[in-house]
């Protein structure tokens, strides 16, 4: 792949890691935040994976393997779905939109060519066709539609799709939390080959452009998971709150389904997604797995004796935030106690956290099972 064309703009500093491929700043990751959050500026996410699907049976084929229903989605309606295991663990995440022939994925640049292989081995007799676009289209983002037009001018060329507008904020599912923060995110698939001039607008002044730091925080600072960062080999949606967006309840018959309705009506989650304000003074910011600990203080211990640490947990991601300072997001198990206080092992130094329950730790099944009365004993 290409450099992209926006870290030829001034002030850009390339990002690595999950982001690598694109700017991570312009020189001040703050103000970039505030101007994202706005909607006067647009982020460079042409390090995503774009995968398509084609032919008349693509719908309703999708939406036999997704969490989402899919066999009714509207041209131009966007939704977002998981791939499951049998187990119900997350394997696959993607941002779908379709534009009345083509079904468009989104999907982190590295899991992109698995994706589209996975869906390429279950094709069977179908009439689809599956290909990996990511050498051909690339994404742009931004809090609002109008930050995007005015990097893509009004030259259709420049939109290959429908634009993706997150349903994070407009959940149809259900939601572990009781209220989530505000989140606006709209995704535009452009052509990688005309990328270049959308950096030419962010060079002309016509709108300003942030980096992945930016994006990052607010998104952190959203309780928004992401698959690159939050998911790991045992993640289950209900852990990240992740049914509200991306799960549809009211399907079955694909793979997963059973552990998604065990766990949401009989169950608990067995870990749970927490936001963490971190303290700031020893300017540490914690980085993707380290250590989430909790002390534990015996009812009578000895005189001199430390409290007991217990590892509850990891970091999955983390950002300076404009306004809440140092925040990250972490995966911990679901019995620590909401109010208890945690310390993030980082660099050798202890950060204390306080946080703050995305999934409550309190979150039970749905289904009230009644008690059935016991029985006496037979005289």
């Amino acid at each position: 792949m290409a450099a992209s064309p926006f870290l030829g703009l001034a002030g850009a500093v390339a990002a690595d890691g999950v982001d690598e491929g694109v700017p991570a700043h312009y020189g001040n990751p703050l103000v970039e935040q505030r101007r994202l959050e706005a909607g006067d500026a647009v982020v460079d996410l042409s390090n995503r994976g774009v995968v398509t699907v084609t032919g008349p049976d693509r719908l309703s084929w999708l939406h036999s393997m997704a969490s989402q229903a899919l066999d009714r989605l509207a041209p131009g309606e966007g939704v977002e779905t998981l791939l499951l295991d049998a187990n119900g663990r997350i394997e696959h995440a993607a941002h779908v939109v379709d534009d009345g022939e083509t079904t468009w994925l989104v999907a982190e640049g590295s899991e992109a060519s698995g994706l589209a292989a996975f869906l390429d081995r279950m094709r069977f007799m179908l009439r689809v066709e599956v290909a990996d676009r990511s050498a051909d289209f690339g994404v742009l983002a931004a809090a609002t539609a109008d930050a995007l037009d005015r990097a893509t001018g009004s030259d259709a060329s420049l939109s290959a799709a429908p634009d993706w507008v997150d349903p994070w904020a407009d959940p149809r599912g259900h939601r572990y939390a009781a209220e989530h923060p505000d989140w606006r995110w709209v995704e535009r698939i452009v052509p990688l080959d005309r990328l270049g001039e959308a950096a030419r607008a962010v060079a002309s002044g016509r709108v300003h452009a942030a980096g992945s730091l930016a994006a990052e925080a607010l998104r952190i600072a959203a309780w928004r998971p992401r698959f690159a960062t939050e998911v790991d080999e045992r993640s289950i949606p209900h852990e990240l709150d992740w049914l509200q967006s991306a799960v549809d309840l009211g399907k079955g018959c694909y793979r997963g389904q059973e552990t998604v309705a065990k766990v949401l009506n009989l169950g608990r989650p067995p870990r749970r997604l927490v936001l963490l304000h971190l303290d700031g003074s020893d300017t540490v910011l914690p980085v993707a797995g380290e250590p989430v600990v909790a002390l534990k203080v015996r009812p009578e211990p000895e005189p001199g004796a430390e409290p007991e640490r217990r590892t509850v947990g990891a970091i999955t991601s983390s950002a300076m935030h404009h306004e809440l300072g140092p925040i990250a997001l972490a995966v911990i198990k679901r019995a620590v106690p909401a109010g208890i206080p945690l310390i993030v092992e980082s660099h050798g130094i202890d950060v204390a956290a306080g946080q703050q329950e995305v999934v409550p730790a309190d979150a039970g099944p749905e289904v009230d099972i009644p008690r059935l009365p016991r029985l006496g004993v037979r005289h």
